[in-house]
């Protein structure tokens, strides 16, 4: 089993658990965007030049049907209510991916999705149902839209969905993605577990 990583900061492996995230955005990088088209074939992105010759493939990290498991630190996932002494292990006996989740195993791993849809497409054309699927919340008394930065116990508010979205993108894949309006392989799933 393969497994997929959520950024924790701003909390989207916990969107992704609450069932809130259920779409994932993964940048395509390609130097020239202008006359390319990219499609999906075959478990591959192409990408088609102006002459209609395929300049560059990449294969996709996931295909519909396929269940991934969601990477966590084995530190948020561990019931010390099991243990007869929670405290047994040391710092030196923890096991690689105490504080990492690239180091965990996916089989160890509590939650899984199944993905449900492959696409591609440019960035800017997210739509409102898209960002609040990407894990952008909406605070209705305040008529706002929002995500948070864990890390920092602050919250970013905006008018509109795009603009909160356009924010967290950048924080997640760097300052200016939103405006460099990449192609992205967009993966839709489902929680499963």
């Amino acid at each position: 089993m393969k497994k997929i990583m959520f950024n924790d900061r701003y909390g989207l492996t916990q969107a992704v658990i609450e069932g809130r995230k259920t779409m994932a955005m993964m940048l395509i990088n390609i130097k020239s965007t202008s006359d390319v088209q990219v499609r999906i074939f075959a478990g591959y992105v192409q990408i088609i030049g102006r002459s209609g010759d395929v300049c560059a493939e990449k294969k996709l990290s996931y295909k519909v049907g396929e269940v991934v498991a969601v990477a966590q630190r084995y530190q948020d996932i561990f019931d010390y209510s099991n243990c007869v002494n929670p405290y047994a292990w040391e710092d030196d006996d923890k096991p690689s991916g105490w504080t990492n989740k690239m180091l965990t195993k996916a089989e160890l791993m509590p939650h899984q999705i199944r993905i449900t849809g492959i696409k591609c497409e440019r960035l800017y054309d997210i739509s409102e149902a898209d960002c609040l699927r990407e894990g952008i919340r909406y605070l209705p008394q305040i008529g706002k839209f929002y995500f948070e930065d864990m890390r920092r116990e602050e919250g970013f508010y905006f008018d509109d969905h795009r603009e909160a979205f356009a924010s967290l993108i950048d924080k997640v894949s760097g300052r200016g993605t939103w405006d460099r309006n990449p192609w992205v392989v967009v993966y839709e799933f489902e929680l499963v577990k």
